[in-house]
């Protein structure tokens, strides 16, 4: 086989998969199709719900002389030292490439949510908090840095980044998306991509499409998203990953939309995503996805029936594990009832990107090459870095923060003193490390006590806990408020204790049916504040909860979703000073526990008015976010301009940072369409920057506005771009406008199509 044309790493990749997949008998082919998922445990408090009944079993050494498409998770299923694990992946990779006529190695992939997700690697923020940075760049290079670590143990997928767009904030895996706006999450998202890319691993999007858009905000629940809301509202960060970010795989989803499963919807998985988008690289299968046709969705009759909806509408690779693309598959192909041309085509796309990975070569080895260190002190600061941008302060009217360095401080709450209260549920310690407490947690996390504590040396900090996250018990409350009534001011440390499947307050699986805080922490906070000492609130959340029963009561309020092992100093920095808060809310936070779900993207008539007694306004609107320092803003008047419907307008703001500090400002640009052919949303997010200033520092910034940043999906289903008068506003967060620009756009409505430009352009010109 050495000098066969498909070894050959001159041709290209498409020639050299034909002369291969020319040489393979059908098992060998199908046997591309699918993952391998060992040590995964079947049965215990530990597993996914019906992972047992989804997997079958295999002989390994008998089941890998055909070859294998993809290992899964050899880090992400148990703890395991990082160099002995990158040494067991090499020797499970040349017993596969000995074992089978070609030598071919499997696709190792694992989960990267949030870092990769593996023992003593680093756990950074999560996307809700990358979301509220408003810093594409820092995404890009902490993605980067995740996918360095990943190909340093011999991984080749990454399963992120999540670019579903919230829509129902009780839906568990908010902690998980980037944001309730799609031109964030497809900013930010495409930026992750950049990062993983270019260290060499294949990022892979999810969930595609819908699955955040569900009944009620239940897990795997149908999706009732209408025609424009799916195309404006879901589909665009997907596209902005594609063409902006290079993804190579995409993850189809679990969910059904107008009783179309996604995972058996030819034309989500091929008529658009391929055909339209023109992309050309794999789909995998949602972890047991494939056998859940047959199971949940009940399209499908059997395994061999839900591997052929599969195969035709365009998953080329079934994870974690084998159950339908195996033996049901080959027979049903032998019997003729699936055609073997699907299976050449998804086997033709998996080895294409085998060969672009290397693993077609001769030489590849699955050797490590150098020490491995997962949790570096580059990574650290960079984890320190991200968190420090993605915390919110929400409300400081008093002027309470910063908190004085030789204060009488009452920490409490059961966040204060917990190392998992950084953590979201695709964490290693959390995902995985719960189940083993026997083991160390693999990485130092401190808590918002201990770095308080280390941030503020001079003052006198007590702690109660209070009570549990979600239980009932109340008996903590005393201790709680004794403490408060010794000290200046009170720091309530309140929040999510993420996990899956109903184990946590946030996470897969964990939806819930309003946005009341956990358990009683809601009532340890009204006892904190009868108190009468002032009560800071700091949240520390994998989804926004609802405040307005404190509003105007509380000293201060700061928002932190799952900020990471370095969350606790970050947060500890802004009460202290250290650190000027500059995040901003990628989700609204509502007045009442059911005055939401609503998201800002709304048209008229999902805005307050008299048709209602119900007011849907946020407590904090999306964009929104406080600083220690002010900023003057100002941007020259200018006549009504007259642009074409293929025409651009530069909009240009001036930022002084009038304050006695450093600070950075995020200025964020709206599109108001006054008039359209069919409703449109308020105000929607077209463009951002964030601004670092020194004090007296002056930064001007124009966004170069094109008019493909107005189109929609009309009454026929085209894009397009109507003339008529626009607004562009430049505000400090979706409901903060500060200035407005009227554009008169004239000519034809125009069409457009997938090469429409996705983003605003920015420009930054220090002035002094």
């Amino acid at each position: 086989m050495t000098t066969a044309p498909w070894r050959d790493p001159a041709l290209p990749a498409a020639a050299r998969v034909d002369d291969l997949l020319a040489r393979m008998t059908l098992e060998e082919k199908t046997a591309q199709l699918y993952g391998v998922w060992v040590g995964a445990a079947t049965d215990g408090d530990g597993v996914a719900p019906l992972q047992r009944e989804m997997t079958s079993e295999y002989d390994w050494d008998e089941l890998i002389t055909q070859g294998l498409g993809q290992l899964t998770r050899s880090f992400g299923t148990a703890p395991v030292d990082p160099e002995l694990g990158a040494q067991a992946l090499a020797r499970a990779q040349r017993r596969i490439a000995a074992a089978g006529r070609f030598g071919i190695p499997a696709v190792a992939h694992e989960e990267c949510l949030a870092g990769f997700t593996a023992w003593g690697a680093t756990a950074y923020p999560v996307p809700l908090a990358w979301g509220a940075s408003f810093d594409p760049g820092l995404v890009e290079e902490m993605a980067r840095r995740i996918g360095a670590d990943l190909r340093a143990v011999g991984v080749h997928q990454g399963l992120a980044p999540v670019l579903d767009v919230v829509r129902d904030p009780r839906w568990g895996r908010v902690e998980e998306t980037i944001g309730e706006d799609p031109y964030l999450v497809g900013t930010i998202g495409a930026a992750y991509v950049r990062g993983l890319e270019s260290a060499g691993v294949v990022a892979t999007l999810k969930h595609f499409a819908g699955y955040a858009a569900s009944v009620g905000a239940r897990n795997l629940a149908p999706v009732r998203a209408g025609v424009r809301e799916f195309a404006d509202v879901v589909l665009p960060p997907f596209e902005m990953a594609l063409r902006e970010g290079g993804a190579r795989s995409v993850m189809a989803a679990y969910n059904e939309t107008d009783g179309v499963p996604a995972s058996a919807d030819p034309r989500l998985l091929t008529e658009l995503l391929r055909d339209d988008w023109g992309f050309t690289g794999t789909v995998v299968a949602d972890y047991f996805g494939i056998g859940f046709l047959e199971t949940l969705h009940r399209v499908a009759g059997s395994p061999a029936q839900a591997a052929h909806a599969a195969l035709a509408a365009g998953i080329d690779v079934e994870l974690p594990t084998l159950r339908c693309y195996g033996k049901p598959l080959v027979e049903a192909v032998r019997a003729g009832v699936v055609p073997e041309a699907l299976v050449d085509r998804a086997a033709r796309r998996v080895l294409v990107q085998k060969a672009e990975l290397g693993l077609l070569d001769e030489d590849w080895s699955p050797e490590p090459t150098e020490r491995i260190d997962l949790d570096s002190a580059a990574n650290r600061a960079l984890a320190r870095r991200l968190a420090e941008e993605s915390v919110v302060l929400l409300d400081n009217p008093d002027g309470l923060l910063p908190l004085p360095a030789e204060a009488r401080i009452a920490v409490v709450g059961p966040r204060a003193a917990d190392a998992l209260a950084m953590l979201g549920c695709y964490s290693f310690p959390s995902h995985v490390g719960t189940h083993h407490p026997e083991v160390p947690m693999g990485i130092d996390i401190p808590t918002v006590l201990e770095s308080l504590r280390a941030e503020l040396p001079d003052a006198k900090v007590t702690f109660a806990e209070g009570c549990d996250v979600s239980g009932p018990d109340t008996s903590g409350f005393e201790e709680a408020v004794a403490r408060a009534s010794e000290a200046d001011v009170c720091v309530a440390v309140l929040g999510d204790r993420a996990g899956l499947f109903g184990r946590g307050t946030s996470g897969e699986g964990c939806d819930v049916a309003d946005l009341r805080l956990p358990g009683v922490q809601a009532d340890l906070l009204d006892t904190l504040l009868s108190t009468g000492v002032p009560v800071i609130l700091v949240l520390l959340t994998g989804r926004p909860y609802a405040l307005g029963r404190w509003h105007g009561r509380l000293g201060a309020v700061v928002q932190a979703f799952f900020p990471g092992e370095e969350g606790g100093p970050a947060v500890a920095g802004a009460l202290s000073g250290r650190v000027n808060p500059s995040g901003r809310l990628p989700v609204s936070v509502p007045h009442a526990p059911g005055g939401q779900p609503w998201t800002y993207l709304q048209p008229p008539l999902g805005l307050a008015g008299e048709v209602s007694n119900l007011d849907p306004t946020p407590l904090y609107p999306f964009g929104h976010g406080r600083s220690y320092t002010s900023f003057a803003w100002e941007v020259a008047e200018a006549a009504e301009p007259v642009i074409d419907t293929d025409g651009s307008y530069d909009l240009t703001l001036t930022v002084r940072n009038t304050g006695d500090r450093a600070g950075t400002e995020v200025v964020q640009l709206y599109l108001h369409d006054p008039v359209a052919s069919v409703t449109r949303p308020d105000v929607r997010l077209i463009g951002y920057r964030r601004l670092e200033l020194d004090p007296g520092e002056v930064s001007r910034v124009t966004f170069h506005f094109h008019t493909d940043l107005s189109a929609f999906t009309d009454r026929t289903g085209r894009r397009v771009v109507e003339p008529g008068v626009l607004e562009l506003r430049l505000g400090v967060s979706s409901a903060d406008v500060r200035h407005t620009a009227r554009l008169n756009v004239t000519g034809p409505v125009r069409v457009v199509g997938t090469d429409r430009r996705l983003s605003c352009e920015t420009e930054v010109r220090a002035q002094g």
